[in-house]
């Protein structure tokens, strides 16, 4: 999910490849003994997670309970072991864990999205197999599903990555803008949605706030809009359609339609600035996942009783959903202490926090208090149990990492008015070149 990481994460794991091979294989579960290495003068292993948000400086309060995971662990453990988190920002992250792969420095553990962002780190081994640290002591067991909790982190059957918590990606609505500007009924189709900012606009609103500045926000709303058209990712993957299809450009047409309701400075805003258009109510809707409500209502607890949540019209109850993940560096030195501080992530005390201040769906079968969670919560878990299937990210369910950062290239260029033809023919060439003869 970041803008344009490409080229320095297959480099970058094409190096660490080699370094890897230089370390120490991930043990079964309970070889301690091998896993013993430097400690502190005090005797204390030292381990270090990398994040993608400022815990001391960050609002976020999916960020916050991650802070709180970290110290607590650090109480608990200490005389024994303690983390030293690694952070950086969410547009920067990859690059910056990406140096520290190349250079042979790879965080003990670190946080990933399931996809081809996990895969440039699976394939040249750069994560641990974590199948017996799970099923040592019943852990799995712990999950919503069980094995089926780890299915996008499980690479030929070796669970690769611990997931954190699930999001699914929807629209959120200011529910008084709606109903100054006349808007009794969600809408549940193209023209809908369209009809919807017609009338937020004229009501004097700027109808979406989006990043075009971090393109895999505005990729995806490409992918809804093109799952709305029944584009079937999987047969252009194979090789059995093509990025000119007819309905291809009819959901690419729709995105630049769509666009004039933007806010005017969608092409320079991050993420950040996006979603604080929308909770600081400069904007009447929001695309994006629930990953947001711990952000939003950190930022402006005002927003969370008038923060309104519908599904994206016209998939046809289909959902974008996903969940920050854990994975554990193959080459760490102090696997147990890095297995015991994943624990703490998946605990019931994380997990209820989780779902009571953050907002996201926890993955374990933790009983919360739903009368303490944030209230767009209920509205994201009503979209998702109505769901009639999930998808991924676009960019993050294509043939490649690169082939994803084609596609979200090609979208922001075609927002800044490069033709729908043309920029979708950048996608078919590169799929023509790179996976197709391949």
């Amino acid at each position: 999910m970041k803008k344009k990481l490409l080229a320095c994460v297959l480099s970058a794991v094409m190096v660490a490849s080699t370094l890897v091979g230089c370390g120490s294989a991930a043990p079964a579960a309970g070889a301690a003994s091998d896993d013993k290495a430097e400690a502190s003068a005090d005797g204390v292993e030292e381990i270090t997670w990398m994040f993608w948000d400022d815990l001391n400086a960050t609002e976020d309060l999916i960020s916050l309970g991650y802070k709180d995971t970290v110290e607590r662990f650090n109480k608990d453990y200490e005389g024994k072991y303690h983390v030293t988190p690694i952070t950086t920002n969410l547009e920067e992250y990859y690059a910056k864990l990406n140096a520290l792969v190349a250079a042979g420095e790879t965080p003990d553990c670190f946080i990933v999205s399931p996809g081809p962002n996990l895969d440039v780190y699976v394939n040249p081994g750069v994560t641990a197999d974590l199948n017996d640290y799970l099923k040592a002591d019943g852990w799995i067991d712990t999950f919503n599903g069980g094995e089926g909790a780890f299915s996008q982190q499980t690479y030929d059957g070796k669970i690769q990555a611990i997931p954190l918590n699930i999001a699914a990606a929807c629209v959120f609505y200011n529910t008084e803008m709606f109903e100054k500007a006349g808007i009794t009924t969600m809408p549940t189709d193209f023209a809908g949605l369209l009809d919807a900012c017609e009338k937020l606009q004229a009501a004097g609103y700027t109808p979406i706030t989006i990043s075009a500045g971090t393109a895999w926000c505005l990729s995806m709303l490409a992918g809804y809009l093109c799952d709305s058209q029944k584009v079937d990712l999987d047969a252009i993957n194979s090789g059995n359609a093509s990025w000119l299809d007819s309905n291809v450009v009819t959901a690419v047409n729709n995105l630049v339609e769509i666009s004039k309701y933007f806010q005017p400075t969608a092409a320079g805003d991050t993420n950040d600035v996006a979603t604080a258009n929308f909770y600081n109510e400069e904007a009447a809707m929001l695309i994006q996942g629930s990953w947001a409500i711990g952000q939003m209502n950190g930022s402006n607890p005002e927003i969370e009783k008038k923060c309104g949540v519908f599904a994206f019209p016209g998939t046809d109850g289909r959902v974008i959903a996903k969940s920050d993940s854990i994975a554990m560096s193959a080459s760490s030195k102090h696997k147990d202490a890095v297995i015991a501080f994943m624990k703490y992530f998946t605990d019931d005390t994380a997990q209820k926090y989780t779902a009571e201040v953050g907002g996201k769906i926890p993955v374990t079968k933790v009983e919360y208090d739903a009368a303490k969670a944030p209230a767009q919560l209920a509205y994201v878990m009503e979209v998702f149990s109505n769901a009639k299937s999930t998808f991924g990210f676009y960019n993050e369910s294509m043939a490649s990492t690169e082939a994803g950062s084609t596609f979200d290239d090609a979208m922001v260029a075609i927002y800044l008015g490069t033709p729908v033809e043309e920029g979708l023919n950048i996608v078919e060439d590169f799929y023509k070149n790179n996976v197709w003869n391949k």
